[in-house]
């Protein structure tokens, strides 16, 4: 089971620098991934009276794509976006930043995506909030198809591509799409779309329901429910048994992959981030890296000795 962390992104701000010390951070400590969550934008709660979602117009959101571009020059990480939310975004754009970031991790990116829940958000991007998971289904589609075809013709409900592809092509042909998911609807589309997905709770009875739904919609279509990946999400509280006993939880029930979540655990820092994350570290068993030793500074050049003569 592949032990990954959760990027805090509504905690960090807009520092640069705790991007590159948290992630170079989290890879010292023996983690192989970082997953991020993504927003475009906030909405104002002053405009929409009555607003009761988790995040607002003050809250922080790196881009992911961009950010992961910054992170594959510094880490060795494999990058995850869970979940980019698909389906406000211009298509063969998301095909190409994505097919970007595969090039720059060397083939170490999943392409987490969904359907978000934010009406604001899809009205300032100039797309339709009520045919969100149909219009998924269809981008999902033709992304594989850019990703790995030199030139793509296709004709859809939502898109249309015309003689022309992506160059140059990700190394991972195509790049695993896995699907965030949280109803029947979404369980059975990871089921028959997705290389593998993101359950939203706990193991336990609810996690069993669901995971039966994704593998008998996989049966359905044809596929093997085994070849399906199960990323789990381990919150941080402090209680280094209660995060033992999630972890165990998460493997004796399949999961591929977890990740450690600290947001939201009243951490202040990138530096209280990643204590935290050092001792989920010894309690998970993950070995940390050898520190890396700094590059050399190149010597001045020394000035040339005056001519004689």
């Amino acid at each position: 089971m592949q032990i990954g962390v959760v990027f805090p992104q509504t905690e960090l701000g807009g520092d640069a620098g705790a991007v590159r010390a948290y992630g170079q951070g989290v890879q010292e400590l023996g983690y192989r991934h970082v997953m991020a969550f993504d927003h475009v934008l906030g909405a104002d709660p002053a405009v929409h009276r009555g607003w009761d979602g988790p995040y607002d117009v003050r809250t922080t959101f790196h881009e992911p794509m961009v950010m992961f571009g910054y992170l594959a020059g510094v880490t060795s990480l494999e990058l995850v976006t869970s979940i980019i939310i698909l389906p406000q975004r211009q298509t063969a754009l998301a095909a190409k930043q994505a097919a970007e970031v595969d090039l720059l991790t060397g083939g170490r990116f999943r392409l987490g995506v969904g359907l978000g829940w934010n009406r604001v958000e899809y009205e300032a991007l100039g797309q339709d909030f009520a045919t969100r998971g149909r219009r998924m289904e269809e981008q999902v589609e033709l992304m594989r198809r850019l990703w790995t075809e030199p030139s793509v013709t296709f004709e859809g409900t939502f898109d249309r591509v015309t003689g022309a592809g992506l160059a140059p092509l990700p190394v991972q042909r195509p790049i695993p799409v896995w699907f965030g998911a949280q109803s029947p609807a979404a369980y059975r589309r990871a089921g028959r779309l997705a290389d593998g997905w993101f359950p939203q709770f706990a193991p336990g009875h609810e996690l069993d329901e669901a995971k039966a739904m994704v593998e008998e919609a996989a049966r359905q279509a044809g596929r093997d429910p085994s070849t399906l990946g199960m990323e789990g999400r381990v919150n941080w509280r402090g209680g280094e048994d209660e995060l033992d006993g999630l972890a165990r939880g998460w493997r004796e029930a399949g999961a591929t992959h977890i990740a450690v979540n600290t947001m939201r655990a009243g951490l202040r820092s990138v530096e209280e981030h990643l204590a935290a994350l050092e001792t989920a570290a010894e309690v998970l068993g993950l070995h940390k890296e050898a520190p890396r030793p700094e590059a050399p500074r190149p010597e001045a050049p020394r000035p040339e000795a005056p001519r004689r003569g």
